[in-house]
């Protein structure tokens, strides 16, 4: 049996698609990298909707994110995970534990290297541990070659390919859309062959709850000094349709931080902050819903608690 989330499916030895005539591909990717070399964007990207958030800001994403490419040819769930970095809290340890697991449960891994970037430490450091997988092909992608020159991008691609043994390596950009398909055929190819895992037109497996605390969450990320957003976690508490009508959602969300002064921060000038986080966050929640919503969005300080287990849990980073 393979695993599509909470559900499994039965594998059968092969099965041919109907409009291509081929055998058709289903099974797991993952993309992994350094904080912020646009492993989301390239998800994104390749699903085609946004089913993970992005932001400038590192270490934005905290979660492994499922999206589902479909395709006529094979169905390709990517998973996307939080950069992989030296850990200075219980949390980033957590995360680690998160990127490490998965790598060991996925069908081809794709290592984002940006090309407007010097290759550098955490880029050798995740190479080194790609090296430890054995069994898994890795694919590693040239991201961001919109914002390189050519020559930039060519000396990138020779750098990327000698920090490792790799199955190919691709120049791409998720923001142009260059080679977008190259990518996802390499990656396809790499797959078994297989009944798709989730039913056509599933986009995501994440709860609509979670993406609405991610969607909060990229909103309050935009703009707040660089130290804040690993101190911010957001919260869904209840999420339902109003009674009595079947237009508008009502949402209400906790958004939590460390100490008394990042509350301030968040909230900004006579709430002028908060107001702000909420009108964006409230767009972006009616686009993924369809539905007119109604937002409330409250703050509480939970000192610490990137290092404290029991409040970790609380807010679901078991």
């Amino acid at each position: 049996m393979r695993s599509g989330g909470d559900r499994e499916y039965a594998t059968i030895d092969s099965v041919t698609s109907p409009q291509t005539g081929t055998r058709f591909k289903s099974g797991f990717a993952c993309f992994i990298g350094r904080p912020n070399v646009g492993k989301s964007t390239l998800m994104n990207a390749l699903v085609g909707s946004k089913v993970a958030i992005t932001s400038s800001k590192p270490q934005t994403t905290r979660r492994t994110i499922r999206g589902i490419v479909h395709r006529p040819d094979a169905q390709l769930v990517i998973v996307d995970t939080p950069g992989l970095h030296k850990p200075r809290t219980l949390l980033g340890e957590r995360l680690d534990s998160l990127v490490r697991s998965t790598l060991s449960e996925v069908d081809v891994i794709g290592f984002c290297v940006p090309a407007n970037e010097q290759v550098g430490p955490g880029d050798r450091f995740i190479a080194a541990e790609l090296a430890q997988v054995k069994r898994t092909p890795v694919v590693a992608m040239v991201t961001k070659t919109d914002l390189a020159s050519r020559q930039q991008v060519a000396e990138q691609l020779l750098k990327v390919s000698r920090l490792g043994e790799w199955a190919d390596v691709v120049p791409c950009s998720a923001e142009s859309g260059f080679q977008l398909d190259v990518v996802g055929d390499v990656l396809v190819s790499r797959l078994p062959e297989g009944m798709p895992l989730y039913p056509e037109g599933e986009l995501t497996d994440e709860p609509e709850q979670v993406l609405v605390a991610e969607l909060i969450r990229e909103a309050a990320l935009e703009g707040v000094r660089d130290e804040l957003p690993h101190s911010i976690a957001v919260v869904v508490e209840e999420m339902a349709p109003r009674e009595g009508r079947d237009d508008l959602v009502d949402v209400h969300a906790w958004l939590y931080v460390e100490r008394p002064s990042q509350k301030g921060i968040v909230i900004g000038p006579k709430g002028a902050r908060l107001k702000d986080v909420g009108t964006r966050a409230r767009r972006q929640i009616e686009a993924l819903l369809g539905s007119k919503v109604y937002l409330d969005l409250r703050i509480k300080v939970a000192k610490d608690w990137q290092r404290d287990p029991k409040q970790l849990r609380r807010l679901g980073f078991d």
